[in-house]
């Protein structure tokens, strides 16, 4: 019998956390829907704490503060059970990130969290992220675009 293989898990960038905050966004269903079927398997989504710090800068500046509040513990509840996974960027992985700024001197406008999700991706040998960010691709890292 064959064993099932799990997908792999998706990375999930300040896009889609602002996407899953905000049901006006046009991709909130589209969002809604991945995460209800990563729901199902723990893992299923890799997040990380640079990409946290930048959606809860945001989502605070935007929302009012009960609802940024519940929807940022939502996102640690969701830690806390294993449905997320929050990577660190240790020391070692910000240092790789410095290189990669160094090396897509062409491409300015890549942020430094982006450049901290590039490494952890590549790391985790994640190819897809929930993004609307088309950095991800610019990179020419093998990275794939959803939804």
């Amino acid at each position: 019998m064959a064993k099932e293989v799990s997908p792999a898990p998706y990375f999930i960038d300040t896009w889609a956390w602002l996407v899953l905050a905000s049901d006006r966004d046009p991709s909130f269903n589209a969002v809604s829907t991945l995460r209800a079927n990563a729901a199902s398997r723990a893992g299923g989504w890799v997040t990380t704490d640079y990409v946290l710090d930048e959606t809860f800068t945001r989502l605070f500046a935007v929302a009012p503060f009960l609802k940024a509040r519940r929807f940022a513990e939502a996102i640690f509840q969701a830690a806390e059970s294993g449905l997320v996974a929050i990577e660190r960027i240790t020391p070692e992985r910000f240092h790789a990130a410095w290189q990669l700024r160094l090396r897509y001197r062409d491409k300015p406008r890549i942020s430094f969290t982006d450049l901290t999700s590039f490494v952890v991706m590549k790391e985790m040998r994640l190819i897809s992220v929930i993004s609307g960010d088309a950095h991800f691709e610019h990179a020419g890292l093998g990275f794939r675009r959803i939804p």
